[in-house]
């Protein structure tokens, strides 16, 4: 089974049984994926939804996804600059047997249990072991800023790309997919 084949598998079963995420193909490549997933409850997190940028490799499902968030999230094992994440099973421990939501699930957990002895943000760990009050502060403050649909400036966001003649709702998904950055959303609302 080829990595398309096996992607628009998973996609049709990703369909059916969804779990709060949201998951879709780029309109231009199949190995190219945007999600969603939501703050898992109880966290700092929580209420936010979360963009993932999703690359499919060749030798996939034998070599593991490239994932990284597109929206900004203060976490110890997700960098503060770039969105890369460090989680073994999207590198080493990395198994043919797993899928896409498996990994998003396991996203998800990552969120419910920073792992800061392995980060992918020293600075952030740091304050998460040193000074955790400040971090749930912090890691709350961005959940407000740039995971949430009431976020400062979405709504202004949204209002621009209405006024381009965009449905309400299809701008609203666009710009959840794409971790609330405007130039993105508008690409993804163009190519549809």
């Amino acid at each position: 089974m080829t990595e398309v084949a096996r992607v628009q598998r998973e996609l049709k079963h990703f369909q059916s049984d969804k779990g709060g995420m949201t998951l879709i193909a780029d309109a231009n490549s199949i190995r190219h994926l945007i999600a969603t997933i939501p703050g898992p409850v109880s966290t700092p997190y929580e209420g936010g939804v979360f963009g993932v940028d999703i690359t499919i490799p060749d030798g996939y499902p034998f070599v593991p996804p490239k994932m990284k968030f597109t929206t900004k999230v203060w976490h110890p094992n997700v960098s503060s600059q770039t969105g890369a994440i460090c989680l073994d099973i999207l590198k080493n421990n990395w198994s043919p047997a797993l899928n896409l939501k498996t990994a998003l699930l396991s996203l998800q957990a990552l969120l419910s249990a920073p792992e800061p002895g392995d980060p992918q943000d020293a600075v952030v760990a740091k304050q998460y072991i040193t000074e955790n009050a400040e971090f749930l502060t912090t890691a709350r403050r961005w959940t407000e800023d740039f995971a949430k649909a009431s976020s400062t400036g979405f709504g202004a966001k949204v209002q621009k790309l209405v006024e381009m003649g965009f449905q309400e709702g299809s701008v609203k998904k666009a710009l959840e997919a794409a971790g609330g950055d405007e130039s993105k959303a508008l690409e993804k609302l163009c190519s549809k």
